[in-house]
């Protein structure tokens, strides 16, 4: 097995630190002061026009800020392949955090300024950087560390993400920052993991794929292989990056059109969309709509809930950690495979549950356990594999399109699902809304348990050449596996050659 070195640990934990951290973050911080931020509306509204806001307007105002985050989300994701392309994986993230930096000022002086145009601007500004980080970082990982622990170094995104979340829960609780006179520095913290990899991150490598595949710098690559790996014979890592050099036949970095048409990657596209489809669809984001509701229903005092609800962050959490410990072993595969699985079956029994909590007592802590056994099978698996997956379905040439299309994808579910579920709530669905997520998380089942292959402790072209089979086109020629013992030797000896 391949060592863990703490270059690679380091690059993970700090990589992930100002990226799906500040992701995570951003999700929950706005839950616990919405009620303040409301209130600021209605007093500067009234400051301005010298009348109370409409019941109406308020709602569309908050709407605007909690929505326009995936708003720029979808914009964030279509601009990282250009960045990428520029700056590099690394230099994306390093730009990546003034976006974090800038919306913190914004949302930390809204209140400051009379001004809610500066909130709504802020969240759109983190969206930005919440877009670019989710396709930058997975990329960043996938690529810098071996093929032995890449899942597992993949799943710091998943993990950060979780604890990302459970950070803003906990600082947004009435003793800490969730009060009228505070919640403005809720979003002030934002600009703190932003700085700390900011501090960190200059000093760590840059994918040394990136170096030797898009800047052809192999004495650069090399060096950033010697210290992720923490060894000096990186001979063997080298020939496999030139291995699929060669398989390309192009140093050149696919478009989003050519990576559509080439029918030689066509089922790895669509796994992608679905698995990032799923991702979204999958009905996580609804659940938190009706867990304080649920906790009303069950007898817990309203002062109290805000501290049940930690619960899920923290299970949340903890099925990440586990699922990033266990995913070399037990293969991305039946982790996503048993996570959709148990999702659907947690979301039909929470069905019945919902339907029968006002005829019994003890039904809604029944459901409030559903809800956590969705959480937790979510982080088991959807969480995070599918940001793994996407960087490993795909030769180096095709990564940055294939990334551009998983975001573009993970944000417009995302947007769908704040846009759709209030009316599903209402309509004749209502807790039986869902339904749709079991039905979601079932198709999604399904599909990977006929088209997806194991990735695990695979190279990045043999896991490309599994699909040959499905996607219709000839296997490369078996003459590859002679030229790479070929010239294995003479990498060796060029490599001797330059150490001398």
């Amino acid at each position: 097995r391949s060592r863990i070195t703490a270059c690679l640990v380091n690059a993970a934990f700090f990589g992930a630190l100002g990226s799906s951290y500040l992701y995570g973050y951003s999700l929950s911080v706005v839950n616990a002061p919405s009620l303040f931020i409301k209130t600021f509306y209605n007093k500067t509204w009234q400051e301005r026009y010298g009348e109370p806001i409409r019941a109406d307007m308020v709602t569309t105002l908050w709407s605007i800020t909690v929505s326009i985050f995936a708003i720029g989300g979808l914009l964030g994701a279509l601009c990282v392949t250009l960045l990428m392309k520029v700056l590099g994986r690394k230099g994306t993230l390093l730009l990546n955090n003034s976006f974090a930096m800038i919306s913190a000022l914004l949302l930390a002086l809204g209140e400051k300024a009379g001004s809610f145009e500066m909130l709504i601007i802020g969240r759109f500004i983190m969206g930005v950087d919440s877009g670019i980080s989710l396709s930058a970082l997975p990329m960043y990982l996938g690529e810098i560390a071996p093929r032995q622990v890449r899942g597992f170094i993949g799943q710091f995104n998943s993990i950060l993400i979780c604890l990302g979340v459970f950070t803003g829960q906990v600082l947004g609780l009435p003793e800490l920052l969730g009060q009228e006179a505070r919640w403005n520095f809720l979003f002030a913290f934002q600009a703190l993991p932003a700085l700390l990899q900011l501090c960190v991150l200059p000093f760590l490598p840059e994918s040394p794929r990136f170096l030797l595949m898009e800047r052809r710098d192999e004495a650069g690559a090399e060096k950033a292989f010697r210290d992720f790996l923490g060894k000096e014979d990186v001979s063997k890592e080298l020939e496999e990056v030139h291995a699929e050099s060669r398989a390309q036949n192009t140093m050149r970095m696919a478009s989003i059109t050519e990576l559509l048409l080439n029918p030689a990657v066509r089922w790895q596209v669509v796994t992608v969309v679905v698995t990032m489809a799923c991702y979204q669809l999958c009905g996580l984001n609804a659940i938190w709509y009706y867990t304080n509701g649920i906790l009303r229903d069950s007898g817990f005092a309203e002062n109290v809930i805000p501290y049940v609800v930690l619960s899920t962050g923290a299970v949340e959490t903890l099925a990440a950690i586990v699922s990033g410990l266990v995913i070399e072993r037990v293969g991305r595969r039946p982790l996503l495979l048993f996570g959709f699985t148990a999702m659907a079956f947690f979301f039909g029994l929470l069905t019945v549950f919902l339907n029968f909590q006002h005829q019994y007592l003890w039904m809604p802590y029944l459901s409030f356990i559903c809800i956590l056994g969705v959480i937790a099978s979510f982080c088991s698996g959807p969480g995070g594999i599918p940001f793994v997956l996407t960087g490993e379905l795909f030769e180096q040439s095709y990564r940055p399109a294939a990334f551009m299309i998983a975001g573009v994808v993970n944000w417009l579910s995302n947007f769908a699902v704040g846009l759709v579920f209030p009316f599903m709530q209402v309509s004749a669905l209502q807790t039986n809304a869902f339904l749709v997520f079991m039905v979601v998380c079932v198709l999604g089942a399904v599909y990977l348990h006929f088209i997806l292959p194991e990735t695990k402790n695979r190279t990045f072209l043999d896991i490309s050449q599994s699909f040959a089979k499905i996607n219709k086109v000839p296997l490369p020629d078996k003459e590859m596996e002679n030229v790479l013992a070929n010239e294995s030797f003479y990498m060796e000896s060029r490599l001797d050659v330059v150490h001398v």
